[in-house]
């Protein structure tokens, strides 16, 4: 297996381009099924977890070809020769579901492995069944798997979901598009990618209101046409690397950020003392060399503080001045990172749901062990601020989620390798 060596070399300046955003692609790239004409997505990030989900859809009968060096996929559903989705790829990634309400809403019944993904706690389908079977499918478990179907057309239904799920979301909107009458879901999650996912299905037909606010509303049409769409800017990544200035300190504009896509980690950023300000490509963060102020975190649903950047926060709290409380309130088991940054000298304790991160001066680089994708970058950033030498190991975790990770903190200054396993 890949590793990635991290040498601590002080401030980074210069420019980081930001890709699209894995889950705004794996969101859309199902959409396909929903029609029999093409769906085209630009500015699709070239990733692991991409590949697996093309694998995916081939394996239902889609035509899937990369183009532009992976930037441009047209994929086309005129044909679906098959209706199961198979455990052996969809254990792979927890997005493998979201093929289950285009396939319903298609061909009226889909067969979908219990899907896998990163071990950060139990993700369950349960919201996912009641929304569907709300719109009159019959789901029911079997062997592993999910056996659904509907007697027919699906149709229209009011589904107050008791949390705001984002993967429940994308399968019930998806669904809904090509159901008889209008279904209006409350409880919506109201996340960039779910706007993004509204925009493409609206180029592709469909009749969507209030995507990016609680309620959501879909009058169902017959059919979906073709449609060319640009998948939106990796928040994830981008906040990652609005990161890496504020722990190595330094000066960085990230291509094609946008401050609007990251709700409240901007203000927290700030509130630690990093500069944040919009410029006309994108966004710049600076922060002089030294520690950082000591904040408080607590994830939410959009647009309250991201559980996929609490990895990243920890590693650069582990250097502030004065203690930080930080409160995990998505994922059960989303602290794995901690005894890894432990290693590298920080100062943390977990009790649950909370950690309490009091900073030290100066981490120390050391082996550490990556436990799943976003624990991998929080330690490849604690690493640019650690004396010596930081080896982080199992880093397919890595390459579900980011694009040339040591490419483009190279760019910027950073001493960071990737090392070929056997």
């Amino acid at each position: 297996m890949d590793s990635i060596l991290v040498r601590g070399n002080g401030p980074l300046n210069g420019v980081i381009p930001i890709a699209g955003a894995k889950n705004a692609c794996l969101t859309l790239m199902p959409a396909t099924l929903l029609s029999d004409e093409p769906l085209t997505l630009t500015n699709a990030p070239r990733l692991s977890d991409i590949r697996t989900m093309t694998q995916l859809l081939q394996s239902l009968g889609a035509e899937v070809t990369s183009m532009q060096s992976g930037q441009v996929l047209a994929m086309s559903s005129h044909d679906l020769t098959n209706l199961t989705a198979d455990y052996d790829i969809v254990r792979k990634m927890r997005a493998s579901n979201l093929v289950l309400g285009p396939l319903l809403a298609r061909a009226g019944q889909a067969i979908v492995s219990l899907p896998g993904g990163c071990a950060i706690g139990a993700r369950p389908m349960d919201l996912h069944i009641a929304g569907l079977e709300a719109l009159g499918a019959e789901i029911e478990l079997r062997d592993g798997y999910l056996h659904a179907r509907t007697p027919g057309r699906l149709k229209g239904a009011v589904i107050d979901q008791r949390f705001a799920s984002v993967g429940a979301t994308e399968n019930i909107v998806m669904a809904a598009t090509l159901a008889k009458g209008t279904t209006v879901l409350k409880n919506a999650a109201r996340e960039p990618e779910i706007v993004d996912l509204v925009k493409c299905l609206r180029a592709m037909g469909a009749q969507i209101e209030g995507e990016g606010t609680a309620t959501i509303t879909i009058e169902g049409v017959d059919r979906l046409h073709g449609a060319t769409h640009p998948v939106v800017t990796d928040r994830i990544e981008l906040g990652t690397y609005m990161i890496a200035p504020a722990i190595a300190g330094g000066d960085v504009e990230l291509l094609g950020g946008r401050r609007d896509l990251l709700g409240g980690f901007c203000d927290k950023l700030e509130e630690a003392g990093v500069h944040v300000e919009e410029t006309a490509r994108g966004l710049r963060v600076a922060h002089a060399t030294g520690r950082v102020q000591p904040v408080d975190v607590k994830t939410e649903v959009f647009p309250g503080f991201p559980t996929d950047l609490q990895a990243q926060m920890m590693a650069l709290l582990t250097t502030a001045h004065g203690t930080s409380v930080l409160e995990e309130t998505i994922f059960e088991n989303r602290f794995m990172h901690a005894p890894e940054l432990m290693r590298m000298g920080g100062r943390i304790d977990v009790h649950g749901g909370h950690a309490t991160v009091t900073g030290v001066e100066k981490l120390k680089g050391a082996p550490v062990m990556a436990t799943d994708l976003r624990a991998s970058v929080s330690l490849i950033l604690a690493g640019l601020a650690a004396e010596g030498e930081t080896l982080v190991r199992r880093v397919y975790h890595l390459d579900r989620g980011y694009e040339r990770v040591e490419e483009k903190l190279s760019a910027v200054g950073a001493k960071i390798e990737r090392i070929k396993g056997e």
